[in-house]
Protein backbone atom coordinates (compact mmCIF):
# COMPACT_ATOMS: atom_id res chain seq x y z
CA UNK A 1 0.00 0.00 0.00
CA UNK A 2 1.48 3.53 -1.31
CA UNK A 3 1.89 6.27 1.82
CA UNK A 4 0.29 9.50 1.85
CA UNK A 5 2.30 12.53 1.55
CA UNK A 6 0.56 13.58 4.06
CA UNK A 7 0.21 11.13 6.74
CA UNK A 8 3.55 8.80 5.69
CA UNK A 9 3.09 6.47 9.12
CA UNK A 10 -0.69 5.86 8.38
CA UNK A 11 -1.04 2.39 9.34
CA UNK A 12 1.86 2.06 11.75
CA UNK A 13 2.13 1.38 15.83
CA UNK A 14 4.02 3.26 17.86
CA UNK A 15 4.86 2.59 21.43
CA UNK A 16 6.56 5.42 23.57
CA UNK A 17 7.81 5.30 26.67
CA UNK A 18 6.99 8.14 28.98
CA UNK A 19 5.08 9.86 26.99
CA UNK A 20 2.38 11.45 29.05
CA UNK A 21 4.42 14.99 29.28
CA UNK A 22 7.30 16.58 27.77
CA UNK A 23 9.67 15.22 24.65
CA UNK A 24 7.77 11.82 25.21
CA UNK A 25 4.32 13.52 24.27
CA UNK A 26 5.90 15.92 21.52
CA UNK A 27 7.09 12.71 20.05
CA UNK A 28 3.65 11.34 20.49
CA UNK A 29 2.47 13.76 19.25
CA UNK A 30 4.31 14.24 15.61
CA UNK A 31 3.53 10.42 14.95
CA UNK A 32 0.30 10.93 15.39
CA UNK A 33 0.39 13.88 12.99
CA UNK A 34 2.00 11.29 10.62
CA UNK A 35 -0.97 9.28 11.01
CA UNK A 36 0.69 6.60 13.46
CA UNK A 37 -1.42 4.79 16.20
CA UNK A 38 -0.13 5.06 19.67
CA UNK A 39 0.18 3.39 22.71
CA UNK A 40 1.15 6.12 25.36
CA UNK A 41 3.06 5.35 28.73
CA UNK A 42 4.10 7.21 31.73
CA UNK A 43 2.94 8.58 35.00
CA UNK A 44 1.32 11.71 33.95
CA UNK A 45 -2.19 13.10 33.31
CA UNK A 46 -3.00 9.80 30.77
CA UNK A 47 -6.68 11.28 29.94
CA UNK A 48 -5.15 14.50 29.18
CA UNK A 49 -1.91 13.40 26.85
CA UNK A 50 -4.90 10.35 25.41
CA UNK A 51 -7.39 13.74 24.06
CA UNK A 52 -4.41 15.52 22.99
CA UNK A 53 -3.73 12.12 20.59
CA UNK A 54 -6.99 11.37 19.00
CA UNK A 55 -8.14 14.63 18.25
CA UNK A 56 -5.26 14.33 15.55
CA UNK A 57 -8.05 11.65 14.56
CA UNK A 58 -5.78 8.20 14.85
CA UNK A 59 -6.61 5.85 18.11
CA UNK A 60 -4.83 5.70 21.39
CA UNK A 61 -4.49 3.69 24.01
CA UNK A 62 -2.58 4.62 27.81
CA UNK A 63 -0.94 1.23 28.99
CA UNK A 64 1.15 2.10 32.79
CA UNK A 65 3.72 -0.35 32.40
CA UNK A 66 6.39 0.35 35.68
CA UNK A 67 9.63 0.83 33.52
CA UNK A 68 11.47 -0.78 35.81
CA UNK A 69 9.69 -3.40 35.67
CA UNK A 70 10.55 -6.36 32.54
CA UNK A 71 7.16 -7.75 32.80
CA UNK A 72 4.95 -5.15 32.50
CA UNK A 73 7.15 -3.85 29.79
CA UNK A 74 6.64 -7.10 27.98
CA UNK A 75 2.67 -6.47 28.53
CA UNK A 76 3.15 -2.97 27.19
CA UNK A 77 4.33 -4.71 23.96
CA UNK A 78 1.67 -7.28 24.15
CA UNK A 79 -0.94 -4.48 24.00
CA UNK A 80 0.39 -3.01 21.07
CA UNK A 81 0.01 -5.99 19.12
CA UNK A 82 -3.44 -7.10 20.77
CA UNK A 83 -5.22 -3.45 20.35
CA UNK A 84 -3.57 -2.70 16.78
CA UNK A 85 -2.08 -5.87 14.98
CA UNK A 86 1.33 -5.15 15.36
CA UNK A 87 4.07 -2.67 16.85
CA UNK A 88 5.97 -0.76 14.36
CA UNK A 89 7.56 2.10 16.28
CA UNK A 90 9.70 1.84 19.69
CA UNK A 91 10.32 5.01 20.98
CA UNK A 92 12.49 4.39 24.10
CA UNK A 93 12.14 7.54 26.04
CA UNK A 94 11.58 7.31 29.56
CA UNK A 95 14.11 8.50 31.66
CA UNK A 96 14.37 10.28 35.62
CA UNK A 97 16.65 12.38 37.40
CA UNK A 98 18.91 12.60 40.04
CA UNK A 99 21.48 15.04 40.62
CA UNK A 100 24.41 14.17 43.42
CA UNK A 101 27.93 13.60 43.73
CA UNK A 102 29.36 10.52 43.52
CA UNK A 103 30.09 10.14 46.81
CA UNK A 104 26.83 11.21 48.23
CA UNK A 105 24.82 9.24 45.25
CA UNK A 106 21.79 6.96 47.12
CA UNK A 107 22.73 3.78 45.99
CA UNK A 108 18.77 2.86 45.50
CA UNK A 109 18.41 5.94 43.24
CA UNK A 110 21.12 4.96 41.51
CA UNK A 111 19.81 1.61 40.98
CA UNK A 112 15.98 3.02 39.92
CA UNK A 113 18.03 5.36 37.05
CA UNK A 114 19.57 2.44 35.63
CA UNK A 115 16.70 0.41 35.24
CA UNK A 116 14.30 3.04 34.03
CA UNK A 117 16.80 4.88 31.47
CA UNK A 118 18.91 2.01 30.61
CA UNK A 119 17.63 -1.38 31.17
CA UNK A 120 14.10 -0.60 29.92
CA UNK A 121 15.73 0.04 26.81
CA UNK A 122 17.24 -3.31 26.62
CA UNK A 123 13.97 -5.07 27.65
CA UNK A 124 11.64 -3.04 25.20
CA UNK A 125 14.01 -3.87 22.20
CA UNK A 126 14.28 -7.65 23.50
CA UNK A 127 10.32 -7.96 23.41
CA UNK A 128 9.92 -5.06 20.20
CA UNK A 129 12.51 -6.44 18.13
CA UNK A 130 10.99 -10.18 17.00
CA UNK A 131 7.69 -8.24 16.16
CA UNK A 132 9.55 -5.92 13.74
CA UNK A 133 11.70 -8.61 12.34
CA UNK A 134 8.71 -10.69 11.36
CA UNK A 135 6.79 -7.83 9.83
CA UNK A 136 9.47 -6.89 7.80
CA UNK A 137 9.65 -3.49 9.03
CA UNK A 138 10.33 -1.22 11.90
CA UNK A 139 12.22 1.75 13.74
CA UNK A 140 13.33 1.45 17.06
CA UNK A 141 14.39 5.13 18.63
CA UNK A 142 16.12 6.05 21.60
CA UNK A 143 16.14 9.04 23.46
CA UNK A 144 19.39 9.05 24.82
CA UNK A 145 20.97 12.83 25.51
CA UNK A 146 23.88 15.04 25.17
CA UNK A 147 25.32 12.90 28.82
CA UNK A 148 25.24 9.87 26.40
CA UNK A 149 28.32 11.68 24.57
CA UNK A 150 30.13 13.67 27.22
CA UNK A 151 29.74 14.29 31.26
CA UNK A 152 28.50 16.50 33.73
CA UNK A 153 28.94 17.20 36.90
CA UNK A 154 26.59 15.26 39.59
CA UNK A 155 24.93 13.21 37.02
CA UNK A 156 26.78 10.24 37.14
CA UNK A 157 23.98 7.82 36.68
CA UNK A 158 22.60 9.65 34.42
CA UNK A 159 25.33 10.33 32.15
CA UNK A 160 25.77 6.34 32.89
CA UNK A 161 22.67 5.46 31.18
CA UNK A 162 22.81 7.12 28.69
CA UNK A 163 26.11 6.47 27.25
CA UNK A 164 24.24 2.63 27.93
CA UNK A 165 21.92 3.79 26.11
CA UNK A 166 24.19 4.87 22.73
CA UNK A 167 25.78 2.22 23.00
CA UNK A 168 23.45 -0.50 22.90
CA UNK A 169 21.98 1.47 20.09
CA UNK A 170 25.20 0.88 17.96
CA UNK A 171 25.03 -3.16 19.17
CA UNK A 172 21.53 -3.02 18.16
CA UNK A 173 22.13 -1.49 14.77
CA UNK A 174 24.44 -3.75 13.62
CA UNK A 175 22.37 -6.85 14.90
CA UNK A 176 19.46 -5.66 12.19
CA UNK A 177 21.43 -4.26 10.26
CA UNK A 178 20.27 -6.41 7.06
CA UNK A 179 16.77 -6.50 8.49
CA UNK A 180 13.85 -4.11 7.41
CA UNK A 181 14.67 -2.76 11.22
CA UNK A 182 16.72 0.59 12.08
CA UNK A 183 17.73 1.66 15.26
CA UNK A 184 19.18 5.17 16.08
CA UNK A 185 19.42 7.74 18.82
CA UNK A 186 18.59 11.10 19.05
CA UNK A 187 20.93 13.35 21.63
CA UNK A 188 18.67 16.25 22.93
CA UNK A 189 20.51 18.53 24.74
CA UNK A 190 18.75 21.01 26.86
CA UNK A 191 14.67 20.84 26.45
CA UNK A 192 12.05 22.76 28.59
CA UNK A 193 10.28 19.87 29.85
CA UNK A 194 9.14 19.11 33.41
CA UNK A 195 12.53 17.46 34.02
CA UNK A 196 14.49 20.10 33.32
CA UNK A 197 12.10 23.13 34.74
CA UNK A 198 12.75 21.29 37.94
CA UNK A 199 16.76 21.56 37.88
CA UNK A 200 16.24 25.28 36.98
CA UNK A 201 13.89 25.56 39.75
CA UNK A 202 16.53 23.87 41.90
CA UNK A 203 19.56 26.08 40.62
CA UNK A 204 17.18 29.25 41.69
CA UNK A 205 16.39 28.11 45.15
CA UNK A 206 19.89 26.90 45.88
CA UNK A 207 21.87 30.48 44.49
CA UNK A 208 18.83 32.79 45.20
CA UNK A 209 18.33 33.93 41.84
CA UNK A 210 15.31 34.51 39.33
CA UNK A 211 14.16 32.14 37.33
CA UNK A 212 14.97 34.02 34.40
CA UNK A 213 18.20 34.41 35.26
CA UNK A 214 18.70 30.53 36.14
CA UNK A 215 17.32 29.68 32.75
CA UNK A 216 20.17 31.73 31.21
CA UNK A 217 23.05 30.55 33.50
CA UNK A 218 21.87 27.06 32.50
CA UNK A 219 21.85 27.35 29.24
CA UNK A 220 24.56 29.75 28.44
CA UNK A 221 26.89 27.29 30.74
CA UNK A 222 25.95 24.49 28.14
CA UNK A 223 24.21 25.36 24.78
CA UNK A 224 25.85 27.80 22.50
CA UNK A 225 22.46 28.36 20.56
CA UNK A 226 21.85 30.06 24.35
CA UNK A 227 18.17 28.69 22.95
CA UNK A 228 15.74 25.70 24.43
CA UNK A 229 15.43 22.77 21.56
CA UNK A 230 11.57 22.19 21.40
CA UNK A 231 9.81 18.74 21.81
CA UNK A 232 8.37 19.49 18.56
CA UNK A 233 11.87 19.35 16.89
CA UNK A 234 12.57 16.41 18.72
CA UNK A 235 9.20 14.89 17.38
CA UNK A 236 10.30 16.77 13.61
CA UNK A 237 13.79 14.21 13.98
CA UNK A 238 11.80 10.99 15.23
CA UNK A 239 9.26 11.21 12.20
CA UNK A 240 12.17 11.68 10.15
CA UNK A 241 14.00 8.39 11.13
CA UNK A 242 10.76 6.42 10.26
CA UNK A 243 10.98 7.42 6.60
CA UNK A 244 13.07 5.73 3.90
CA UNK A 245 15.17 8.42 3.31
CA UNK A 246 16.54 7.92 7.02
CA UNK A 247 16.62 3.49 6.06
CA UNK A 248 19.90 3.64 6.13
CA UNK A 249 20.65 5.45 8.96
CA UNK A 250 21.75 2.80 11.46
CA UNK A 251 22.76 3.51 14.64
CA UNK A 252 23.26 7.20 14.08
CA UNK A 253 23.70 9.72 17.25
CA UNK A 254 21.47 12.94 16.23
CA UNK A 255 22.45 15.76 18.42
CA UNK A 256 19.76 18.41 18.61
CA UNK A 257 21.64 20.55 21.10
CA UNK A 258 21.91 23.98 20.19
CA UNK A 259 25.84 23.53 19.20
CA UNK A 260 26.36 21.87 22.99
CA UNK A 261 28.91 19.17 21.76
CA UNK A 262 30.51 20.74 19.22
CA UNK A 263 32.10 23.12 22.13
Amino acid sequence: MQQSPTLPLAGKTAVVTGSTSGIGLGIATALAQAGANLVLNGFGDAQAALAQIEALGVQAVHHGADMSRPDEIEAMTACAVQRFGGLDILVNNAGIQHVESIEHFPPDRWDQIIAVNLSATFHAMRFALPIMREAGWGRVINIASVHGLIGSVGKSAYVAAKHGVIGLTKVAALETARSGVTVNAICPGWVLTPLVQAQIDDLARRESISNEAATERLLGEKQPSARFASVEQIGGVAVFLCSQAASEMRGAEIKVDGGWVAQ
